[in-house]
């Protein structure tokens, strides 16, 4: 069960809100009884997350559909990051409920980060979903779908301090066979005052490393070539073997007691060890966690891609207190010294930007602009400030910018990135570079496209290779998005 996901919009890395990410589910008959489409939007951990929920109903008889009309159960994965995604899945809620209206037998249900902050509006005021379940309680839904066959209400948004669903394998929705996603870790306890992920994914909880190294060894032996590591502060990932418990490991080192504690820089190097062959990728790193340790086992593996996101948010220490990031300007540029001085100029690093957060003046604007010429993003994601109920900005803050001055900072913001993009990508120009091939490029069937060790795209004819191969690549030109070069033996 291999390609079982499309793209439909792929967000541009240099553009902003315009696009959305959504993943979709694709044909596949096995001679299961019943047919699941699934429609996911947002982060990566949400396609990560929609990998579980298809292995779970694979194992309760549901085959997969790229036609939600012929869909028996359709679910809709959701990201309440922004409030133009939760317009999408409104928008698809109500194409979805008119086939229903001839179709009265399909299920309709809402997964992730929405189902839990929306759960009695959809349900139970608007009645325009039959299921809703939160991020923890996935194992939960094919009762939940025969409750709701049965015209019961059918809902569980109960947030877990323990799951982590280590013992499911995930059906692998990446549709190139060669990269795959390994969750490591579920939840936030990050407070940022403009992020509904901790009161919608529940609080941080590390998952076992021998069973993501059992993973990642197992994906390297089915022929996949990538990993990429998520969660929400890949950072803060802490377990040990004596108890998986944040606040008890925390106690413990406030005594002075030893505890034997895997983070993530150990983590890293025992995926990284599984096969040299075996490129390995994390996502995402919050700058207050980052350490020197991680940077150099970065470098001491050359199968550790040497990229970082990284991001920032602001440029001004103010705002990024008004954020509650706990961290400053300074301390910011101090990481990204330490990137620069560990791992060299080459290693990309990508941000996020936010425009016009609450009481932001012109001045501090200009702070972010600053701060991207320090920098030199490789390329960032890039939105300007929309207040999410619930959030402690929201409840805190007026959010008092208005929304031409909100956009006009957002597009400066988005020219400095393509200065940057295009500037970085000059630099590779001349240089030969090893690519690990992910499939035909969409300009041509003629070319290939595959990344670099810093996350770019990199395209170049065809000739005898295929996917799933490295290949030495010379760099010949670029634009702010893409590299262009030729295969060298």
């Amino acid at each position: 069960m291999e390609n079982i996901i499309q793209d439909i919009d792929i967000v541009d890395r240099n553009s902003h809100e315009a696009s959305e990410t959504v993943q979709t589910t694709v044909e596949e008959n096995t001679g299961k009884t019943k047919k699941l489409y699934i429609e996911s939007y947002g982060c990566q951990m949400n396609f990560a997350d929609s990998e579980i929920v298809s292995s779970i109903m694979k194992d309760n008889g549901y085959d997969t559909t790229s036609d939600f009309e012929s869909a028996d159960v359709v679910f809709l994965n959701t990201c309440s990051i922004r409030e133009k995604a939760e317009q999408t899945v409104r928008k698809r809620l109500g194409q979805f409920n008119k086939v229903k209206e001839n179709k009265p037998e399909m299920t309709i249900g809402v997964l992730g980060c929405m189902a839990e902050r929306l759960k009695e509006k959809l349900l139970d005021e608007e009645k325009i979903v039959d299921v809703v379940v939160g991020p923890d309680a996935y194992r939960d839904l094919p009762k939940l779908v025969e409750s709701a066959e049965e015209g019961l209400k059918a809902v569980n948004t109960f947030l877990s301090r323990e799951e982590t669903y280590a013992d499911i394998a995930p059906v692998r929705l990446n549709s190139n066979g060669v990269s795959a996603f390994i969750s490591i870790m579920r939840g936030c306890d990050n407070m940022c005052s403009f992020c509904v992920v901790p009161f919608t994914r529940g609080r941080e909880r590390s998952r076992d490393p021998h069973s993501i190294v059992r993973e990642a060894q197992d994906l390297f032996d089915k022929g996949y070539r990538e990993v990429t590591l998520l969660g929400q502060n890949v950072d803060s990932y802490k377990w040990s073997e004596d108890e998986n418990n944040k606040a008890w490991l925390e106690k413990k080192e406030r005594k002075g007691e030893t505890v034997q504690v895997i983070n993530f820089a150990n983590l890293l190097e025992m995926v990284a060890k599984v096969s040299p062959d075996l490129r390995v990728r994390f996502s995402t790193s919050h700058p207050k966690d980052i350490t020197d340790e991680v940077l150099h086992t970065m470098k001491k593996y050359e199968n550790i891609c040497k990229y970082i996101h990284l991001p920032a948010q602001s440029g001004n220490s103010r705002v990024l207190e008004m954020m509650n990031r706990t961290y400053s300007r300074e301390w910011y540029i101090n990481r990204v010294d330490a990137i620069r001085a560990i791992l060299g100029q080459e290693c990309g690093i990508s941000s996020d930007m936010i425009t016009g957060f609450c009481t932001e003046t012109e001045e501090e604007h200009q702070d972010t602009l600053s701060l991207m010429d320090y920098v030199k993003y490789d390329f960032s994601y890039m939105f300007f400030y929309s207040e999410r109920p619930g959030t402690l900005a929201a409840k805190k803050y007026e959010d008092d910018i208005p929304l031409e001055v909100k956009k006009r900072r957002l597009q400066e913001v988005i020219a400095k990135q393509q200065e940057s993009s295009l500037e970085r990508n000059k630099l590779d120009i001349g240089q030969v570079q090893k690519v690990l091939i992910e499939g035909t490029s969409k300009r041509s069937e003629e070319q290939l496209q595959g990344r670099n060790s810093a996350n770019k795209v990199v395209i170049f004819d065809k000739g005898v290779h295929q996917k799933g191969e490295y290949v030495n690549v010379m760099i010949e030109d670029c634009t702010t998005a893409t590299l262009f070069g030729s295969v060298i033996s």
